[in-house]
């Protein structure tokens, strides 16, 4: 299978990287400053570009199978997400290439409440992150609101940190994923465990899914 990855230096995008070559899949690993080109994992194909920029993703997209977009904004951009996830699907339209879009827990539905999202619960999203979360809602809805792109949008859980390599979690739907104790949690190597199953297996069509432990 051939993988494009936006954001392929990053903390998710290097980690689904390293998941994908690891399973013999060929590998586009784009960044936007070529200056980052050391920090990709070995054996992927190194490549500049911008995921907000439709036309070179139509570019990096040309004979792919799937693109995995894991690119995040700086802190008071947070709006970026919309554009970046828009300029994907534009750049997608209209081609078999499906698109995995990494997004954020905002949008799920606090278990157990009238249908409070995650964005609203103090419990999982503190003040500081709030800006975020409520961006990854509207890029979320501008995925449902495409008709021509075969995408996916994967939410995180609550907590989403860099620590092992199980293998193993849970998928979920619109609810957020909590386990026992009410944690809700993946290591940042099974989130791209979860994204290379998703890029091989396509069980999630035009809908988001959730994982966690």
């Amino acid at each position: 299978m051939r993988i494009t990855v936006f954001g392929a230096a990053g903390s998710v995008g290097g980690r689904t990287v390293a998941e994908a070559l690891a399973r013999g899949h060929e590998v586009t690993a784009v960044v936007r400053d070529p200056a980052r080109f050391p920090l990709l994992p070995a054996g992927a194909h190194p490549r500049t570009g911008d995921a907000s920029d439709p036309g070179r993703v139509a570019e990096l997209a040309a004979g792919q199978d799937v693109v995995i977009s894991a690119t995040r904004p700086r802190p008071g951009h947070e709006g970026d997400l919309v554009a970046t996830a828009q300029a994907l699907l534009t750049g997608l339209a209209g081609t078999d290439v499906r698109l995995l879009l990494v997004g954020g827990a905002g949008s799920l539905v606090v278990p157990g409440t009238d249908g409070r999202q995650v964005a609203d619960d103090p419990r999982y999203v503190p003040p500081a992150w709030r800006d975020i979360a409520l961006a990854c809602s509207a890029q979320l809805a501008a995925c449902r609101a495409e008709q021509q792109v075969d995408w996916a949008y994967v939410s995180p859980p609550a907590l989403l940190e860099p620590g092992e390599r199980t293998g193993s979690y849970r998928l979920g739907g619109d609810e957020l994923l909590v386990d026992e104790t009410g944690r809700s949690a993946i290591s940042v190597e099974d989130l791209a465990v979860a994204l290379v199953d998703e890029a091989e297996q396509a069980r999630h069509r035009r809908e988001r899914f959730t994982v966690a432990y």
